[in-house]
C-alpha cells in the first residue's frame, strides 16, 4: 500500500478549470464515498481550497489507483478524462509525502508562506475522518504534515514571505480605492473561515464599518459580533440586503465557498446607479466565482479575482526564509520515510526470530526423544545456551537490516531476508488494470514517482 496524490492547483490549471473541478464543503463526503468504493483505494482525504483540489489516497497499485481517482475527479468536474489530464499533477510514495509537507508549510500556495492552509488541511482530515475514509496510513501522514507545517512557520519566518490570498486581494483593493482601507465601509459576503480572515484584516486596516451577509443570518451575526468585540462596528444580515448595503459601501469581499454565483449582476448594477460615480472595489475570492462576471463591466467597479491574483503572484520572489523552509520540508520528508521503512521491516525481523524459536523448540523436542533420561537441569541449561547462541547470531543482521531499511533501498534488505529464510512467502499479487489508451499514458507521463513534483 502506498500514498498517491492526484490534484489540480493554481500551478497546473487556470482558474476556469479549477472552477469546474471545485468541490463544495457539502459535496466532499459524497466524493470521499465514491473514492473509497473504487477497487484500488483503501483510504482517502480530499483537500479543496480556493486554489487547489487534491486527493490523497492509499492505493494497492499505482496504475489502478491513478485510474480510480482520476475517474472520480473527471466525473465530478464534468470533464472528459483526456481534458483533465492536461491539468493534473501526480505524486506517488515518497514524492507524495514531500508534496503534502510542502503544501502544509505553505510552500505550494499561491501566496507562498500563507498559514491558512494548515486550517484547511485540518478540516479536510476531520471531514474524511468523520466519513470513515481515514485509516492508519493517512492518519499518521496527516498528523505529521500538520506538525511539519507548524514547525516550518515557527522556525523559518516563512510567514513574512506572504500572508494569505485574502490579504493580497485586500492590498489590491486598497490600491484600486486610492491606497488605503482606513475609514472604508465594507460588505463581506460569506461568514466562513475566509470571511472571518477578511474581517480580521479589515479591522487591522482600520475599516470604519463592516457588514457581513450570509445565507445563514445567524452565522453572519456571529461573525459581526466577534468583529464588534474587537472594536470595529459590524452587523450581520441576509443576502437579500446586498443591494441596499452596496449603495453605501466602498468595498465588497465575496468568499462564500458556494458552488454557483452568489452576487448577481442586477443588485450590484442597481447599487452602482445610486452611488453617483463613487468607485467600488470587489474582491471575488470564491472558487467557483461568487460574483457575476458582468459586474466587472459596470462603471466605477474594479474587480480583483483569483485570475488577477494568480497572474500577479506568479512572479513573487522566494527569499532565504523560503529556502530554509524547503530544506526543512526535505529533511522532515526524509526522516518520515526512513521511519516508515524501518517500521515496515519489523514484521520481517519478528518472523525471522519466530522461525529461529520454532527451530530451537523442534530440536529440543527431538533431543528429549533421543535422550529421555537427561537431567531436567541439564536440559534447561542446554536450551538456554542454544537460545543465547541463536540470539547472538541474529543480533547483528536484525540490527543491520533495521538500519539499512531507513535508506532509499531499504525494502530490498527485508526482501532478501524473506527470500533467504523463506519468510512470508505469500506476497500480495500485483493488480493488473486495463490501460485506457492515451489517457492513462498521459497521466503516467506527467508523474514523478521518486522526488520532486510533476512538471
Amino acid at each position: 500500500m502506498s500514498v498517491l496524490v492526484v490534484g489540480l492547483s493554481h500551478r497546473s490549471a487556470p482558474v476556469q478549470v479549477l472552477e469546474r473541478a471545485a468541490v463544495g464543503a457539502t459535496e466532499v463526503p459524497k466524493l470521499l464515498d465514491e473514492l473509497l468504493r473504487a477497487p484500488h483505494v483503501s483510504e482517502a482525504v480530499l483537500l479543496s481550497t480556493c486554489n487547489r483540489i487534491e486527493v490523497y489516497a492509499v492505493v494497492d497499485a499505482f496504475h489502478g489507483g491513478l485510474a480510480d481517482v482520476s475517474a472520480v475527479l473527471a466525473r465530478h468536474a464534468g470533464m472528459p478524462l483526456t481534458e483533465l489530464t492536461e491539468h493534473v499533477y501526480v505524486h506517488y510514495a515518497g514524492s507524495a509525502v514531500q508534496h503534502l509537507f510542502a503544501v502544509s508549510s505553505g510552500l505550494d500556495s499561491m501566496v507562498v508562506g500563507e498559514a491558512q492552509i494548515l486550517g484547511q488541511l485540518r478540516t479536510a482530515y476531520a471531514t474524511a475522518d468523520a466519513a470513515g475514509t481515514v485509516g492508519r496510513t493517512l492518519h499518521e501522514l496527516a498528523q505529521h504534515a500538520l506538525r511539519v507545517g507548524k514547525r516550518v512557520h515557527a522556525s523559518t519566518g516563512i510567514d513574512t514571505a506572504g500572508a494569505s490570498v485574502v490579504s493580497e486581494a485586500l492590498a489590491d483593493a486598497a490600491t484600486a480605492l486610492g491606497g488605503d482601507l482606513a475609514g472604508r465601509r465594507v460588505v463581506i459576503v460569506g461568514a466562513g473561515a475566509m470571511g472571518a480572515l477578511a474581517a480580521a484584516h479589515l479591522r487591522r486596516a482600520g475599516a470604519a464599518d463592516i457588514v457581513v451577509l450570509n445565507r445563514s443570518v445567524e452565522r453572519a451575526e456571529r461573525l459581526a459580533e466577534n468583529t464588534r468585540a474587537q472594536g470595529t462596528p459590524a452587523r450581520g444580515a441576509g443576502l437579500d440586503a446586498l443591494g441596499a448595503e452596496l449603495a453605501a459601501a466602498d468595498l465588497l469581499v465575496a468568499c462564500t465557498g458556494a458552488v454557483g454565483t452568489v452576487v448577481e449582476l442586477e443588485p450590484v448594477a442597481a447599487a452602482v446607479a445610486e452611488r453617483g460615480g463613487r468607485p467600488l472595489a470587489v474582491c471575488d475570492l470564491g472558487l467557483p466565482r461568487d460574483v457575476d462576471p458582468g459586474v466587472a463591466a459596470l462603471p466605477g467597479v474594479s474587480v480583483i479575482d483569483l485570475v488577477a491574483l494568480q497572474r500577479r503572484l506568479a512572479t513573487g520572489e522566494r527569499g532565504s526564509a523560503v529556502a530554509a523552509a524547503q530544506e526543512l520540508v526535505a529533511e522532515e520528508a526524509q526522516a518520515y520515510l526512513a521511519a516508515q521503512r524501518s517500521a515496515e521491516v519489523t514484521p520481517t525481523v519478528t518472523a525471522l526470530r519466530r522461525r529461529a524459536s520454532e527451530v530451537i523448540d523442534a530440536e529440543l523436542l527431538r533431543l528429549d526423544s533421543r535422550l529421555p533420561d537427561i537431567e531436567p537441569g541439564v536440559r534447561e541449561e542446554f536450551g538456554r545456551s542454544v537460545r543465547r547462541v541463536v540470539d547472538k547470531l541474529l543480533h547483528t543482521p536484525t540490527v543491520q537490516v533495521k538500519r539499512l531499511a531507513e535508506g532509499p533501498d531499504g525494502d530490498s534488505y527485508a526482501a532478501a531476508l524473506r527470500a533467504l529464510f523463506e519468510l512470508d512467502p505469500q506476497k500480495p499479487a500485483a493488480v493488473a488494470v486495463q490501460r485506457s489508451g492515451d489517457v492513462l499514458a498521459a497521466l503516467e507521463a506527467r508523474t514523478d514517482t521518486t522526488e520532486g513534483r510533476t512538471p
